[in-house]
């Protein structure tokens, strides 16, 4: 008994030591605690910072939080940079933040209220602050988009910053996935040349969750396909020569590992361009929970072929090794 209460010490001692050393090497997954989904990630300052979904019970999901990091490892949390308490058409459903700079301001995106007509307030908001970690304010005092456009749900939205300078809002649940040309201050929206202001650019078998970047001077674009509470949600991506496509699905690339993780879907992307490094940012399920609003957030590397196509991500338990951005 001596010897195994010595041996079962040592082993707790040496899990102990691999925990720290993990901790202090890697970033593990969860990157951080709590229920969070629908993360959008972001650099600022020479900090990485992650705006999630506060993952619960519609009505209880009525503030925003956010999360900064100087090396992928240690995250800290910004409690209550956006609620409804500032966003006064807004009583539920807070969900999806995408955050961008632009002289010196800091504009959140984010859907709100879970509309499912157009007779419904809510949709598509936007808040303002001068730091990354607020807090925010109501931009508008309304919603930026607030109808159903090509049969598009108005959540899910990303900004995405163009070569030239130009911001588009792409978003969209129900399945329908719109882009739109923003005017300067984010306050509305500009026509296309042809009149039309939300041009539908749905791929193959997309639900909702899109994001988009370039590299090589292709434009990828990704999204999340099955249903959220399942374990099959994923995120799948096509390539084109424009914002605008045509988007012509390529494949899957982030799903469930049984083994890991069921659910993983709903992502964005850390680019490091200082070594070429590329990072999807993504909610998943733990093993065995069947709550749907129990998701975490969680970092895998994401790898590229020699002909610029997409790998796909294996998720992990250990996550990724620190990185720093200095």
């Amino acid at each position: 008994m001596k010897y195994l209460c010595l041996s079962l010490l040592f082993f707790s001692g040496a899990f102990s030591f691999a925990q720290s050393s993990k901790t202090i090497n890697q970033s593990g997954n969860p990157i951080f605690k709590g229920w969070y989904a629908d993360p959008d990630a972001a650099i600022f300052k020479n900090k990485y910072w992650i705006y999630p979904t506060y993952s619960a019970k519609y009505r209880e999901q009525v503030f925003l939080d956010a999360f900064s990091s100087e090396d992928l490892i240690k995250w800290q949390k910004h409690e209550h940079i956006l609620d409804t308490a500032a966003i006064k058409w807004a009583n539920k459903a807070m969900w999806a933040p995408a955050i961008v700079e632009k002289d010196k301001k800091y504009y959140l995106f984010f859907g709100a209220n879970d509309i499912q007509s157009d007779n419904e307030v809510g949709g598509i908001g936007v808040a303002v602050s001068d730091k990354p970690e607020g807090p925010f304010k109501d931009h508008l005092g309304k919603p930026l988009v607030d109808k159903f456009y090509n049969g598009a749900q108005p959540i899910d939205q990303f900004v995405f910053k163009d070569k030239d300078g130009q911001y588009y809002l792409i978003y969209g649940g129900w399945r329908h996935c719109n882009i739109a040309k923003l005017n300067k201050d984010f306050t509305g929206f500009l026509p296309f040349d042809d009149g039309i202001i939300f041009k539908e650019i749905t791929p193959e078998k997309y639900v909702e969750g899109p994001y988009m970047f370039i590299r090589n001077g292709k434009y990828y674009f990704m999204w999340s396909e099955g249903g959220w509470t399942g374990p099959d949600y994923s995120v799948a991506y096509a390539i084109g020569d424009s914002p605008f496509g045509p988007f012509k699905r390529v494949d899957k690339i982030l799903k469930q590992d049984p083994s890991i993780a069921t659910g993983a879907g709903h992502h964005s992307v850390i680019i490091n361009k200082k070594n070429d490094k590329y990072y999807i940012i993504y909610h998943r399920r733990p093993l065995g929970d069947t709550d749907g609003n129990h998701r975490v957030t969680c970092i895998d590397e994401m790898h590229f072929d020699a002909e610029g196509n997409i790998l796909p991500v294996k998720i992990t338990n250990e996550g990724v090794k620190a990185q720093q951005l200095k």
